[in-house]
């Protein structure tokens, strides 16, 4: 197909366009990665800029200055993270190709449960209860990743893509003698690394993400997640600037606020900015043709 000169200039506006749109996303990355090199003073006096004025890097200084409780945060989090991701994917594939089956008895009964616990929970103080007195799992890492393994909106997910899947696959495979095992394990994962990409980097951010559980069940700073760890720094941060402000005859110490929290962001963004390049040519796809059906 011989393309005119009106397709050359449609593509080149739609080119244009989303080059526009991608460096509007890329713009507060850059902002925010600039202010972290940043003064504190710079910004207080002119504001942001895509350039430091003057390069600086006291934010991370301030952040890194106990460089030992950084890392082991870090590696806690990277552990926990990589740990729930896999086994949570592993539990919610096994429990969706059980439900994608046509003669499951008990489909029904066992999709209503799990549907069930998408819309109700226990509540926060019978949950705390349970995980701390009961399966004390307080102050342990497994407590990162055991209560939240299966989600229902993930389960329901990997169900419809593999029934999406044509079933005459597997029947050929049963009809040459193969298991249960054999065609979830050498044809279902397979034919569905789009969905099961597309779940384990979701899983894999909210992991990463995750500090509200380390401020309920963790008292041992050695199993902080990393944005505990920053968030800590950061109301230390703030009480420091708070008592300069009660104390006059203090010494006036520049505290820099505003560029630690830029800083942090780029921190705690980083891995996950590494991670998405590998995931991206199967999230699109398994987000799209795993919602086909209803």
């Amino acid at each position: 197909m011989v393309k005119t000169k009106k397709d050359y200039i449609y593509q080149g506006i739609l080119n244009l366009a989303f080059i526009v749109i991608c460096a509007a996303i890329l713009f507060p990355l850059i902002l925010t990665v600039s202010a972290s090199f940043s003064r504190e003073r710079d910004i207080a006096d002119f504001g942001y800029s895509i350039i430091p004025r003057v390069f600086s890097l006291e934010a991370y200084k301030f952040i890194f200055n106990n460089p030992a409780s950084i890392l082991q945060a870090y590696k806690v989090t990277a552990i926990f993270s990589v740990l729930f991701t896999v086994l949570s994917v592993f539990m919610m594939a096994c429990l969706a190709f059980a439900l994608s089956k046509r003669y499951l008895p008990g489909k029904r009964q066992i999709s209503f449960y799990v549907y069930f616990t998408q819309l109700f929970n226990g509540g926060l103080v019978p949950t705390y209860i349970l995980l701390t007195q009961y399966l004390h799992l307080g102050d342990t890492i497994w407590v990162y990743i055991l209560p939240g393994l299966v989600s229902p909106w993930y389960v329901f997910m990997m169900r419809t893509f593999f029934q999406g899947i044509p079933y005459d696959i597997t029947e050929a495979a049963m009809v040459d003698g193969a298991d249960e095992y054999y065609i979830f394990f050498r044809l279902i994962l397979p034919l569905s690394k789009p969905v099961l990409a597309a779940v384990a980097l979701f899983q894999l951010l909210g992991a990463w993400n995750n500090w509200y559980t380390a401020m309920l069940y963790i008292n041992d700073d050695k199993l902080y997640s990393l944005q505990y760890m920053l968030q800590r720094i950061m109301n230390n941060m703030q009480m420091l600037r708070e008592q300069q402000n009660l104390q006059l005859n203090m010494e006036s110490v520049d505290i820099p606020a505003e560029t630690v929290r830029m800083a942090m962001a780029v921190i705690v963004a980083g891995p996950a900015l590494l991670v998405f390049p590998f995931f991206q040519k199967y999230f699109v796809k398994g987000m799209t043709v795993g919602s086909v059906k209803g």
